[in-house]
């Protein structure tokens, strides 16, 4: 722990590291967002907020609307009501790069890389909006070209020290292992520099120690770097040690949002995860 610690305070140097908007305010506002399809409701009045330096999850039964969320969040898809604001301003509407320069990061649920690139490609490519040399600099490599590549490389080398993939680092990612796949998506969301980062059931497919292992970098994200994240994931036992609050969806509709040990014993709650009146009886009785 103590090497990732001395990469994170190197990283945290060279990244905006987290939000500074004034005090406590959000990072982001999430109010009343209504998204529907051909009769089907995604989104149903849907609020929240995030604020700096927080690990907020959003957590629910399948097509519960999770993702549709962070296709909000990210432009791909465009509420038909409700605002999003951003760093104080309201994104509905905007492109997906537009968002992205702002400084909005995501990983995806399924690995979404260029496996024949090695890993230290995979990362550069998320320094592309940051670029800002022409394409004839770009061909002869030289003066703003060469210094600005040489930059966005030493903060893709931090970034490898930082989630410990040094081994990795040239190889081809499609030859990696399913849980280093998963680090380098992680990597090249945090070369992008967020002010805030969507990640997508980052734990999905992993087993115990891979698992384990990604809880622990995404911990040292919000402690060493400070950047406000939103976690999507089915592993509630993730869930539970990592997040500030939880926001629980179903049908599209929020049931609940408060600290993970309220949550956890949320009649609702369960009634959504669990469909059994009994259990929820149960938590009742106990209660009283």
């Amino acid at each position: 722990m103590a090497f990732v610690t001395r990469a994170g305070a190197t990283l945290a140097r060279v990244l905006r590291a987290g939000v500074d908007n004034g005090g406590d305010s959000p990072v982001l506002e999430f109010e009343d967002v209504f998204l529907r399809f051909e009769g089907v409701t995604a989104i149903d009045g849907v609020s929240f907020d995030v604020h700096p330096h927080e690990l907020f999850s959003i957590i629910g039964p399948n097509g519960a609307g999770k993702t549709s969320m962070f296709n909000c969040l990210s432009g791909v898809y465009r509420p038909q009501r409700g605002s999003i604001r951003f760093l104080g301003q309201n994104i509905v509407g905007f492109s997906p790069h537009r968002i992205a320069r702002m400084g909005m990061a995501r990983t995806f649920q399924n690995v979404e890389l260029f496996h024949n690139l090695t890993v230290v490609e995979n990362l550069m490519l998320g320094r592309h909006h940051h670029i800002t040399y022409g394409p004839l600099a770009a061909m002869l490599r030289f003066g703003p070209a060469q210094r600005q590549e040489m930059a966005h490389r030493e903060i893709v080398e931090e970034i490898i020290d930082f989630l410990e993939i040094e081994t990795y680092r040239r190889h081809p990612v499609g030859l990696l292992p399913y849980g280093i796949k998963k680090r380098v998506e992680l990597g090249r969301a945090l070369a992008m520099d967020p002010t805030l980062l969507l990640l997508d059931e980052p734990v999905s497919g992993m087993n115990v120690e891979e698992t384990e292992d990604l809880a622990r970098f995404i911990l040292d994200i919000r402690e060493e770097l400070g950047i406000p994240m939103i976690l999507v994931e089915h592993d509630m036992g993730v869930v539970m040690d990592l997040a500030d609050r939880v926001l629980v969806v179903d049908f599209g509709r929020s049931i609940a949002c408060d600290v993970p040990a309220r949550i956890q014993q949320d009649p609702d709650v369960l009634r959504a995860y669990l469909g059994k009146e009994d259990v929820v009886t149960a938590v009742e009785a106990n209660e009283k």
